[in-house]
């Protein structure tokens, strides 16, 4: 029976999924980056694919987490501070983007920014 994986994190770029790939990896915990290859070769259609998916399996998914979260940055709002969850007052949100209809399936970047809650898993627009 084939091993799944758990995707742990979406990266626009190759390069920025380095650091936290070599961390994973020197714990031992094995690391697939999904799409890596094809953004090395046209890095200009991030955004309609996802990014680089940093995968690992799902054996490893909880140990993994805990290390990603050392390293993982969270949104900040325009004025540079960390974006706080309305509904759970945590500070652990990340860029969302829903990608519901054909519009925004073929052109993701205008659609508008909204945060998630990583905690409470809230969606919100900026402030």
């Amino acid at each position: 029976m084939p091993e799944k994986f758990y995707t742990l994190g979406a990266f626009e770029f190759p390069a920025d999924v380095q650091v936290i790939k070599g961390r994973l990896e020197a714990e031992g915990i094995y690391v697939y980056l999904r799409d890596e290859n094809f953004l090395n070769t046209d890095p200009l259609v991030s955004q309609a694919v996802g990014g680089v998916k940093l995968q690992v399996y799902t054996r490893d998914k909880d140990r993994a987490i805990e290390i990603y979260d050392e390293f993982r940055r969270y949104a900040i709002d325009d004025k540079g501070n960390p974006v706080t969850c309305p509904n759970c007052k945590a500070q652990r949100s990340e860029a969302y983007y829903a990608r519901k209809g054909f519009y925004h399936k073929l052109f993701p970047f205008f659609e508008k920014k909204k945060y998630r809650c990583l905690k409470c898993g809230m969606i919100t627009k900026p402030q």
